[in-house]
């Protein structure tokens, strides 16, 4: 595939650092609908901090081009779709940006051509969504082993069509060691040949390797256990910690005993958010209502850790009136709004529950994370951000909590001793220097 030209739709968390990748030995276009993210990446800089500044000038030194115009794609031969495939307010798959993706590419795609979909999806997304709107907006058929109409298809009387893969993203924000090269890459491909096809692209700059799936539908339905499995293992450790608060017992205590034994697994209570833990296993579950199953543990799972942010919330509250504090009226400073530490990401971030919980109880409740962008966070989430802190909290507030483990925090002075209450939910502290953790 030394002669392909590659187009990433979609220039995030996924996509940018992907691009990069593949710009190292392919021509790559990295397309992106909002203007202001090809404007700052055209000038060096990425905000997601997933590249540095000195890879994305070059990528640019490469020959890689950032634009939101079609007519630069559309003499790509390779379209790798890396939109976001986030949930609605009634936890349903919106396939929005994904639909417009596939509509996108439609316009400009060619006889030969693949489309490679990265977004998590439920197992069936790439052939029941996403190719019809392709064969409809560009008039093409899609050739595949299981199409009537192209699977059987002899040299002489060849359909003209494109082809399709599905290789799920793996990308761990703010990870500087697992990056997209070093992290083992799943593939896939609508025909035999195109499966090997796409398998040698992605083997050509992932360092890790790669495992060919033996059908696009396998490839879809691993990834979205990947993270399910992920989220079951932390319910159950956020059901400890909920069983452990009531028999007086510290979790992280217990966690560490028990982890002495080598096949324990390391995890951790902790509020469940971020762009893939906290939303790929309603994609399972939807799919899975769809054909008359109603999966019991994995949604049992969503329902323990989307109440944790209410838990801490109520802890809290409990701690502060033991102290002594009046609640309503309460100043409270929660420290982080990211998903997880030393990341900008604030996508699907959990701590917002702990938030509007205490403001529901009459706090007055302020944020500080030096790592999410003041803009993003008042966008999406309505909170005007801190600019700064005092490092002596306990002189300006009743309550701290401990949202996000960055390493800003690390050095703060926290003093359990004083009036002041501190609740340290990613368990970052000593337990003797907080007065309550998960």
């Amino acid at each position: 595939m030394g002669n392909k030209k590659i187009a990433v739709i979609g220039l995030g968390y996924v996509g940018l650092p992907l691009a990069h990748a593949f710009s190292t030995k392919y021509d790559v276009v990295g397309f992106d609908i909002a203007q202001w993210r090809i404007d700052e990446l055209r000038q060096g800089h990425d905000r997601t901090l997933e590249l540095s500044d000195a890879q994305v000038k070059e990528a640019i030194a490469n020959g890689m081009v950032f634009t939101n115009w079609l007519d630069e794609i559309k003499d790509c031969n390779v379209y790798i779709v890396t939109v976001p495939t986030p949930i609605d307010e009634h936890k349903t798959p919106d396939l929005t940006p994904l639909k417009k993706a596939s509509e996108s590419i439609g316009k400009v795609l060619k006889a030969d051509d693949i489309v490679i979909y990265e977004s998590t999806v439920y197992p069936g997304t790439t052939e029941e969504v996403c190719v019809p709107i392709l064969e409809k907006v560009s008039g093409l058929k899609y050739i595949s082993s299981e199409n009537p109409a192209t699977k059987n298809q002899k040299p002489k009387t060849r359909v003209e069509g494109f082809y399709c893969g599905y290789s799920p993203e793996r990308i761990n924000p703010g990870d500087k060691e697992h990056t997209v090269t070093k992290i083992l890459k799943v593939t896939s491909g609508s025909t035999p040949e195109i499966a090997k096809e796409i398998d040698a692209f992605y083997a050509s700059v992932i360092t890790a390797g790669t495992h060919l799936a033996p059908s696009i539908r396998v490839a879809e339905a691993a990834k979205v256990i990947e993270n399910a499995q992920r989220d079951i293992n932390i319910a159950f450790v956020n059901e400890l910690a909920l069983i452990f608060d009531k028999l007086g017992i510290d979790t992280h205590d217990v966690l560490a005993a028990a982890g002495t034994k080598w096949n324990f697994l390391p995890f951790k209570p902790g509020l469940v958010g971020g762009h893939c833990i906290g939303v790929d296993p309603y994609y399972l579950t939807y799919k899975a209502k769809e054909v008359g199953y109603h999966p019991e543990v994995i949604l049992s799972g969503r329902r323990i850790n989307d109440n944790m942010g209410i838990h801490v919330a109520n802890k809290v509250v409990k701690l502060m009136i033991h102290k002594g504090h009046k609640v309503k009226g309460a100043k409270v400073l929660v420290l982080g709004i990211t998903f997880k530490e030393n990341c900008p990401d604030i996508r699907n971030s959990r701590v917002i529950d702990v938030i509007r919980e205490l403001q529901d109880f009459g706090c007055e409740v302020d944020v500080y994370d030096p790592w999410a962008d003041p803009e993003e966070v008042k966008h999406e989430y309505g909170i005007e951000l801190l600019k700064t802190i005092d490092q002596r909290l306990s002189t300006n507030y009743d309550a701290v909590v401990l949202a996000v483990a960055h390493n800003e925090f690390k050095t703060l002075d926290l003093n359990s001793d004083d009036d002041m209450v501190v609740f340290d939910i990613k368990g970052m502290m000593d337990k003797d220097r907080v007065d309550g953790r998960l």
